[in-house]
């Protein structure tokens, strides 16, 4: 029996190292407190799996939930939050909001290297749009892209 006639059975999956998930916590605080506000910061692996967190002393604690979900939903739509916010408006596609872990609110991208999704970013604590603007100077502090959608 030949097997080189067989479709692949596996692929490699790339995903964020912990030092890089590291690196991005940080960048995102540093962000944050320029902006003016304290964060909570998520990062999950490609397959939407906390990989690092932090939660700043003041953030309000449903905060934490929030980052964590972002950080899930974006990884796992791979396309930043605040798109998939305007794609559940869409009575087409408005059930999937339903989804218990799904957080269609700024402040989540997908973290992609070379292409390919490694990882998601939630960031919460501040207003949909600090979130974003934290998120987005974190992700090009470290090379990333910021497209997300």
């Amino acid at each position: 029996m030949n097997t080189d006639t067989y479709p692949a059975k596996s692929f490699r999956m790339p995903s964020i190292t912990r030092a890089a998930a590291g690196s991005l916590i940080s960048a995102v605080h540093e962000a944050a407190a320029g902006i003016g506000f304290e964060a909570v910061v998520a990062v999950t692996d490609a397959g939407g799996h906390l990989k690092a967190f932090d939660r700043a002393d003041t953030t309000p604690f449903l905060a934490a939930e929030t980052a964590v979900g972002k950080a899930w939903t974006a990884a796992s739509f791979h396309v930043a939050t605040h798109v998939l916010n305007e794609y559940v408006a869409n009575p087409k596609v408005a059930p999937l909001a339903h989804h218990p872990r799904l957080v269609a609110v700024g402040g989540g991208y997908p973290i992609t290297e070379d292409g390919r999704c490694i990882g998601g970013l939630g960031v919460a604590g501040g207003r949909h749009e600090q979130d974003r603007e934290a998120a987005e100077a974190a992700l090009a502090c470290l090379g990333f892209d910021v497209g997300g959608g």
